[in-house]
């Protein structure tokens, strides 16, 4: 096992009204704090869903581990074959190579804060999702960028029978 130490020398600081804001209702995601903010340490995210809304397709990082802490509502949350349904206060990490997506669940608002570690660029991946869903880049297009981004997709039956 080997320790990673960031390399940054200021705090971090980041006040809500600054955040970049990517998208609207249904999905809204609030960038707080990429990997190069943080010397690599993390990177974070405030990702808030709308009534059922889906927040992640199933996918798994190589290298980072993936925090899920529920400000708020409900959220479906797949860790390998389980789906576990979270509340409020509650958190669930997910280790590197363990498929994971999340989503909120049916009739139900969710807002995560989400902080994946050691960090990776991840901005510019959501802004690519947000090209995406405005139809300006094809779902086709994130396979191209699976490694830059180290979020490879998979197929879950586990996550597909919960969210029928």
């Amino acid at each position: 096992m080997s320790l990673f130490v960031p390399d940054f020398d200021e705090s971090v600081i980041v006040r809500a009204a600054e955040a970049e804001v990517v998208g609207r209702a249904p999905v809204t995601v609030r960038l707080l704090a990429d990997s190069s903010d943080t010397g690599g340490a993390l990177s974070t995210q405030r990702v808030t869903l709308a009534q059922g809304a889906d927040g992640a397709k199933p996918h798994w990082h190589d290298d980072s581990a993936e925090m899920f802490f529920l400000l708020d509502g409900a959220a479906d949350i797949l860790s390998g074959d389980d789906v576990v349904t979270a509340g409020p206060g509650d958190l669930v990490v997910v280790p590197p190579g363990k498929p994971h997506a999340f989503a909120a669940v049916p009739g139900a608002d969710a807002d995560l804060l989400i902080v994946i570690t050691p960090g990776v660029e991840r901005f510019e991946y959501f802004r690519h999702l947000q090209r995406v869903r405005l139809g300006e880049s094809t779902p086709e297009s994130l396979l191209e960028v699976q490694e830059l981004y180290d979020n490879h997709f998979l197929r879950s039956d586990a996550w597909d029978g919960r969210r029928r």
